[in-house]
Parts: structure tokens; C-alpha cells; sequence
């Protein structure tokens, strides 16, 4: 089943713990101490390309779009600008990274992102409740979306047999699952009894999606004239190519093998420590360079982002560099691979778990993809996570050889 002692898990004492903790609160005072001109000039120079990016490409589609050679051009570049402005810069805007300048226009309470999902209510769900309670089973509503399998400690229902095929309807259309957490349709509904706060949410959420079915669908193609169809199945294509993309990125961060689900216990005494080497164990990073980095949002350090979600995310590589020496002087796993392999390993996590439990090999506490503090009871106290599961792997191996 889930972690229930992150402690216990992470083979760490509670001083430990709370050294750990003072160590991270240290990197994160030297970041908030350096913000400053090169930072400025970073996020301007991302949304300076960005707009140039979906210009050209509305250009070249409004110009050519007849043309295939134009048509594939300007799709693929309308996509990689559909990108940047949600991975790049809407994500980490509204995470507030951005606040300390105080430009009114690059910040969390007045940016507005190119998705169907308002930036308002995307805060609550992921800001809040993603952010503050990840990867804990029954809290963090990321983990499943509320309509897939990832870990045995949910139950399994006859609907979970369609885990491959829902999960494949969900990365077409990522934003509207995105945009669509904690919203109840039935809400905007005249004569709904439901409470006025959900009610404002739903018909928040109308509101902007339909804004963004008329940009998209209706006023971009007719502005194209002739070329209207083209620019409309163009929009259609970006769009889904920059879902597609967003939810590799996005499902790497959480469930590959090695980034941990948790439960709800005590999580309402956690300590800032306690809290820190959860978000630690239960993130996993992508290899990559910087073209990586830039069209992942930087999410390639989802690691360093979950601990320190409001810092200007061109810093998280820099500040990677400390967390896996503070991961290697602790004996902590830091999990990071190339997306080929975190993602493959996402969808084989959620084809697993669409079988009921019985046709499972490995135990809840010791699978790949749902792991708890009981995996250790069968092998001797070791000094550290990292060097306890290089352990379990060997007997594993020695086991399967004898």
C-alpha cells in the first residue's frame, strides 16, 4: 500500500528530517536573495519568443495554409507557441514566480493562459491542493484525475478495465481534464441547489472554455478567409499535439517508477521538513537539455519545483545540483530518467492496474508503481533509502538466478 511513515520509508531519523529541511530552507533563501536582472530578462525573452513564435505561425497559416509544406510549418509552430505559453510561462506565472517584479502583467493574479481551464480555479486545484498534498492518495486529485487506476491502494472497479483507452482519450484533450477538476457542469445549471461557490466555478469554467472555442474554432479560421478550414483543422492539430505533450511531461513528474503515492495520515501535523522529502519521494525529473527544459517548463526538474514551486524556474537547474548532493549525503534515490522511459513506464503502470489485483505478481507494498515502509521487513536495517533499495534489487536478482 501507499507510504504511511515518510520517515520510516526514507530510513531517516527526525533529526534527520528537520537537517534536511534546514538545508533546503538555506538553498531557498540564496535563490530568493539573488532574484534579480538576469531573471527579468529571462522570463521577457520567453514570452517575447513565444509571441513571435504564434505570430509567424498565424502568418504563415493565414498566408499559406493551402499549401502543405505551409500547413505542417505553421501547425507545428502554432503547437510549440500553444506550449510555451502553458508550460513555460502560464504554469509557472500563476505559481507566482514571477510576483517580485510587480509587473502587472506578468503575474499570478491577472495572467489568463491559453487553456479551456481558468486560471483561477487551475489555482486551487493544483497550486493547492496538487501542490500541498502530492501524491497522497484520497487529497491529491493528480493522482488518477479521478478516472484512472495509478496506485492499489484505489480499489479496483470494472471501469478501470478501460484504463488504456481512457487514458488515451484524456492526453487528447489534457486540457479539458485539466480544466475540468472539481468542476460539476450540472452546477451552472438555472434552478441548481449546489453552492454558490461551485456554482461560480462551473459557470467560470463555461465562460472561458467557450472563449476559447471561439478564438480557436470560429474567429481565427474566419479571419483566415479562404483559407478558414485550414486554420481551423490547424488549431485543432496544435492543439492536440500540445495536450499529447503536456501530459508526457506532467504524468513523468508522478508515475514513473520510484516517485511514491502516499496516505492522508498525519499529513495535517506535517512539518515544512516532513513536507519537503515528500514532495522529494514523490517526483521524479527528465534528462534533457535545454531545449527540454524550455518546452517542459523546466517541469524536467519536477523534483526541485515541488519544493520550491514560486522560484523563477530558470533557477531550478542550478539548484538541482545542490538537491542531488543533499540526496547522495542523505542516501536518498533522486528518480530521473529520459521521458522515452518515464513516460513508457507511466502507461505500463496504467495498463497493469487496469487487472484486478489478482492477476498481479508483486505485493501492494513492494510493486513498481505502489510501494510502502513494509517492503523493508524482509531484508536487514540498512543506513539509507537509496542504498535499502539497491539491496532489495540484488536479493531480488540473486533470488531469480537461484
Amino acid at each position: 500500500m501507499a507510504i504511511s511513515d515518510v520517515g520510516e520509508y526514507a530510513h531517516l531519523t527526525p533529526e534527520q528530517i528537520d537537517a534536511l529541511g534546514r538545508e533546503l530552507d538555506a538553498i531557498r533563501a540564496d535563490v530568493l536573495a539573488s532574484r534579480g536582472e538576469r531573471d527579468y530578462r529571462y522570463i521577457h525573452s520567453v514570452i517575447r519568443l513565444q509571441r513571435g513564435i504564434e505570430l509567424g505561425a498565424r502568418a504563415v497559416l493565414y498566408l499559406g495554409a493551402r499549401n502543405r509544406t505551409a500547413w505542417v510549418l505553421g501547425t507545428g509552430a502554432l503547437a510549440v507557441a500553444k506550449i510555451l505559453e502553458n508550460m513555460e510561462i502560464g504554469h509557472n506565472v500563476l505559481h507566482g514566480q514571477w510576483d517580485w517584479m510587480n509587473d502587472p502583467e506578468i503575474h499570478s493574479t491577472t495572467w489568463e493562459w491559453d487553456l479551456v481551464g481558468s486560471s483561477a480555479d487551475w489555482k486551487h486545484t493544483h497550486n493547492y491542493l496538487h501542490h500541498k498534498f502530492t501524491n497522497i492518495v484520497g487529497m491529491d486529485d493528480d493522482v488518477g484525475f479521478g478516472v484512472l487506476r495509478v496506485t492499489r491502494d484505489i480499489p479496483w472497479e470494472p471501469r478501470f478495465s478501460a484504463n488504456l483507452l481512457v487514458n488515451t482519450a484524456l492526453m487528447a484533450g489534457f486540457e479539458w481534464g485539466i480544466g475540468l477538476q472539481g468542476v460539476r457542469i450540472q452546477d451552472a445549471l438555472p434552478g441548481s441547489d449546489a453552492d454558490p461557490a461551485d456554482q461560480r466555478t462551473a459557470r467560470t469554467f463555461l465562460r472561458k472554455a467557450g472563449q476559447q472555442v471561439l478564438k480557436d474554432y470560429i474567429l481565427f479560421p474566419v479571419l483566415a478567409g479562404p483559407a478558414g478550414r485550414e486554420a481551423l483543422t490547424a488549431s485543432i492539430a496544435a492543439n492536440i499535439i500540445r495536450n499529447i505533450w503536456t501530459n508526457a511531461v506532467i504524468f513523468c513528474g508522478h508515475f514513473p517508477d520510484g516517485a511514491e503515492k502516499f496516505t492522508a495520515k498525519d499529513v495535517k501535523y506535517e512539518s515544512q521538513a516532513e513536507w519537503y522529502l515528500r514532495q522529494m519521494l514523490g517526483s521524479a525529473n527528465l534528462d534533457g537539455g535545454p531545449v527540454m527544459n524550455l518546452m517542459s517548463g523546466n517541469l524536467s526538474f519536477q523534483i526541485e519545483h515541488h519544493m520550491f514551486p514560486d522560484l523563477p524556474s530558470n533557477r531550478y537547474a542550478e539548484i538541482s545540483l545542490r538537491v542531488r548532493e543533499l540526496c547522495d549525503r542523505y542516501d536518498l534515490p533522486y528518480v530521473s530518467g529520459p521521458l522515452w522511459k518515464q513516460y513508457l513506464q507511466s502507461w505500463r503502470t496504467i495498463a497493469r492496474l487496469s487487472l484486478p489485483d489478482r492477476f498481479l505478481q508483486r505485493t501492494a507494498d513492494d510493486a513498481a508503481e505502489t510501494r510502502s515502509e513494509k517492503m523493508f521487513d524482509r531484508v536487514p536495517k540498512m543506513p539509507g533509502l537509496a542504498s535499502a533499495l539497491v539491496a532489495l534489487r540484488q536479493r531480488g536478482r540473486a533470488q531469480l538466478v537461484h
